[in-house]
């Protein structure tokens, strides 16, 4: 006689759900069945998953926007110019600016051996990159190496470290 292929489950949500199993080896039936049982049918499972990307994007925007009016305020207590670029970067060209300039100040000034007029030249190169792509391309540099890049965007003379070039 062969082994079924046909299984009814009662899934951990409660819900009762028939499953078609002949796409498993004979051998692998009961065992999925039993797994099948200890999870949500797929029903609650999406749902689930739904209510919890909903709560996920929720948090991202309500972050975002923390960040974003942090990024403001940290722009305008600092006379920093705005942005150029496509309207739907800027608020991401604003908050990378604003995390990297922030976490530069931290490592170099606060933590490392710089002093406010050593940022303070560094602080008027800042004020002359505009472009938001290139804050957006930045934005996971090494807050130590702001100086370097920002003096690599300012430069007429852009060269590289490759020597056949």
């Amino acid at each position: 006689m062969p082994v079924k292929t046909s299984w009814t489950v009662i899934h951990s949500c409660g819900h009762e759900v028939t499953h078609n199993l002949s796409d498993r080896a004979a051998d692998l039936r009961v065992g999925f069945a039993r797994w099948l049982a200890g999870r949500d049918c797929t029903d609650c499972w999406k749902a689930s998953r739904d209510a919890d990307t909903a709560a996920k994007e929720q948090w991202l925007a309500a972050r975002r926007a923390e960040e974003q009016a942090a990024a403001k305020e940290w722009a305008e207590r600092f006379d920093m110019p705005p942005l150029e670029g496509p309207e739907r970067a800027l608020d991401w060209g604003e908050r990378s600016r604003f995390q990297l300039v922030t976490a530069a100040y931290t490592a170099l000034v606060t933590e490392g051996t710089w002093d406010e007029a050593d940022w303070a030249v560094l602080e008027e190169k800042i004020r002359t990159v505009t472009r938001t792509g290139w804050w957006i391309d930045q934005r996971e540099a090494d807050a130590t190496d702001l100086p370097e890049l920002l003096h690599a965007a300012t430069s007429a003379d852009i060269g590289t470290e490759n020597p056949y070039r």
